[in-house]
């Protein structure tokens, strides 16, 4: 049987959130304010949490970052951030759920809100190859600080899947079964499509709809 396995990102295989961990790594190297952004970072992680984030707001502040440097010198900045910000929260029971699912010849991909430059490495640690994340603009070699294309956020992340199986010239109908692993309120529309929807570590809005509808809850951490 062809399966599809999908895996949100934070707090699902991480044991925290890549998108909070960059700029609290890039206040700690001295190049962002560290009241101003902390102040912000706060507050847009406490409106994804709610269900109530500007994604368009968010990723003028998440992306700005990136127009600042060379990609050089933030390929250099992204080896150190994983050393000290992302393999600490990457679990053996994460590890484990990919490896499980590779190991049965599953198509396993991991979809995010966060962009590209973050989480491409991430998934390369965890062995996933496939991944659709949030796009940041690239011109002329260099991050604009601007996003591109449709965010994979919330019913976006189904949009994108779909284009992502059609690039492919594969359809949901060609898979069997359809999973999804996330711990938030965030991915209900693309937990609701798939036939195997997975708590994983959830919110507590999450965790009474699994509850509720008899979907497995299980935690990495």
């Amino acid at each position: 049987m062809n399966r599809l396995v999908l895996f949100d990102l934070d707090h699902t295989l991480l044991a925290g959130d890549s998108d909070v961990e960059w700029p609290r790594f890039l206040i700690r190297r001295g190049l962002l304010d560290a009241e101003e952004t902390n102040r912000r970072n706060d507050a847009f992680y406490e409106q994804y949490k709610a269900g109530t984030l500007d994604m368009n707001e968010f990723l003028a502040f998440q992306l700005a970052p990136l127009a600042r440097f060379t990609m050089e010198e933030l390929h250099a900045l992204h080896a150190d951030y994983m050393q000290e910000h992302i393999l600490p929260l990457i679990t053996d029971k994460a590890r484990q759920l990919v490896v499980g699912h590779q190991a049965q010849g599953d198509l396993v991909v991991i979809i995010t809100a966060t962009n590209r430059f973050v989480t491409a490495p991430i998934a390369a640690e965890l062995g996933v190859s496939h991944l659709i994340a949030t796009e940041p603009e690239i011109v002329d070699g260099r991050y604009t600080g601007k996003p591109t294309g449709i965010p994979s956020f919330q019913a976006g992340k189904i949009t994108r899947l779909e284009l992502w199986l059609a690039d492919r010239k594969q359809r949901w109908s060609d898979f069997g079964e359809t999973w999804f692993y996330s711990d938030s309120r965030n991915d209900l529309p693309l937990l609701e499509r798939v036939t195997h929807p997975v708590a994983v570590n959830p919110d507590s809005l999450l965790k009474a709809v699994a509850e509720e509808q008899g979907w497995p809850i299980v935690h990495t951490y």
